[in-house]
């Protein structure tokens, strides 16, 4: 039965400019803990060109969690991986500092394995609530 390949690459080119779009609020570069609370007006640079603050209250939040170590290796904005196929949302980070804050705003046991932290989807409004402005949304398909 012939196939048309051209339709999938087509749809696959589509996708990514349009998960292109989607993610364009992410950021270019993240910032430690540490360097955005030095910050008078804590933010970071978009690939979008637009800047992303933070609210000093979420930053003071995630500082009374963590000690100085965790601060400065924790990098903001928190990036949650969203994929529309996974009843969870993953989480990379090099420390695993995120398992301990989402312990702490969830009130149960989050770990971190590989350097990968997952939470479930119906978790997520409750870590949005504390950290609206200090983490961020990736979409892939």
């Amino acid at each position: 039965m012939p196939t048309d390949n051209s339709s999938d690459v087509f749809i696959a080119g589509y996708l990514k400019d349009e998960l292109k779009v989607l993610n364009a609020h992410l950021p270019r570069k993240r910032k430690s803990l540490t360097e955005l609370l030095k910050e008078e007006h804590p933010y970071v640079i978009c690939n979008d060109g637009n800047a992303h603050f933070f609210k000093k209250k979420e930053l003071e939040y995630l500082s009374k969690m963590l000690d100085y170590d965790e601060q400065d290796s924790l990098l903001l904005p928190i990036i949650m991986e969203v994929t529309p196929d996974q009843s969870w949302v993953t989480i990379r980070s090099k420390g695993g500092v995120e398992a301990k804050i989402f312990s702490k705003i969830l009130g149960i046991t989050v770990v971190s394995k590989h350097n990968i932290t997952t939470i479930f989807k119906s978790q997520m409004s409750v870590v949005r609530k504390a950290l609206k402005t200090a983490t961020q949304y990736v979409f892939y398909p």
